[in-house]
């Protein structure tokens, strides 16, 4: 490590949780560019607890002092950990270790009826209220042409036009994700309430369920990336943090009827699933 943290007492007598770095290069070979070795050291402090979610860290005059760096060496390796998701960055104010507030959602229950009852209304809304926390959520509906990819899962002619419902999801009035769901035109047509404007308070997938449009199987699709400059602002999401995208495709006995694609925060969530028997996991009380 090159410095170590620890009480020291700086010129005028400010504390100082730090020992002055010296040169940090002295004790050991220039393996690695300046700015990465200061990064390096601040990533492991944040791992090990020095600075904790929410903390601010030292100032940049303070890191200069401390790896004897130049600022654009300090900006550097500040900036490499914002790309990374651990530090907020905003002008005028300190570096800060992200805070992470993570919201498990059980996506092998979410949206089975077996686990919730008509009175429980939404899945989303349900499942926040259960963890102790607030949802709200935001609707668009519109009639739109079905996006390729979607009408390939939902095996419909692309352009074909459907229905999208949309929102936006917060859980204690944090952005915690969108759900885009679409459904055909032929779904929409039998079934109208799909198309209105409004939330369907028992849950879409129990409105068709009523209706004998019951989905008896899902295939589920994962994947990673970084979002685009629309979902950054819609999930209002700082650098360095990924995107979690689940694409659901929801069949009933003999077709599919609905695709689902919920983009999650990557910072902000944790994904389980449930499979094969759990009887040992439960007994150790940590099912989630």
């Amino acid at each position: 490590m090159i410095v170590h943290p620890r009480g020291a007492t700086s010129q005028g007598g400010t504390h100082n949780m730090y020992q002055q770095a010296g040169s940090v290069g002295q004790d050991e070979p220039m393996s690695k560019p300046l700015y990465r070795q200061v990064a390096d050291t601040l990533r492991a402090e944040i791992a090990d607890g020095v600075f904790g979610p929410g903390d601010d860290l030292p100032s940049e005059r303070e890191l200069r002092e401390r790896f004897d760096a130049s600022r654009n060496t300090v900006r550097q390796g500040l900036q490499l950990l914002v790309s990374e998701g651990l530090l907020n960055s905003s002008q005028g104010r300190a570096y800060q270790v992200r805070s992470h507030e993570i919201f498990v959602l059980n996506a092998s229950k979410f949206e089975n009826l077996q686990f919730s009852q008509r009175e429980d209304g939404d899945s989303y809304d349900n499942e926040v209220l259960h963890s102790g926390r607030q949802p709200h959520q935001e609707f668009r509906v519109e009639m739109v042409k079905v996006p390729q990819d979607i009408a390939e899962r939902l095996k419909v002619a692309p352009g074909e036009q459907g229905v999208l419902r949309f929102c936006r999801r917060f859980v204690d009035d944090t952005p915690w994700s969108t759900q885009a769901t679409h459904y055909p035109k032929w779904l929409v047509d039998a079934h109208p309430r799909l198309a209105e404007p409004d939330d369907i308070e028992e849950g879409s997938t129990r409105y068709l369920a009523d209706r004998g449009i019951e989905q008896i199987g899902y295939h589920d699709e994962l994947m990673t990336r970084m979002p685009t400059p629309e979902e950054a602002r819609e999930l209002q999401i700082g650098p360095g943090v990924p995107l979690l995208i689940w694409i659901r495709t929801g069949f009933s006995t003999d077709k599919p009827v609905r695709c689902t694609r919920t983009t999650f925060r990557g910072d902000l969530n944790h994904i389980t699933y449930d499979l094969g028997d759990l009887r040992a996991l439960t007994t150790r009380g940590d099912l989630h």
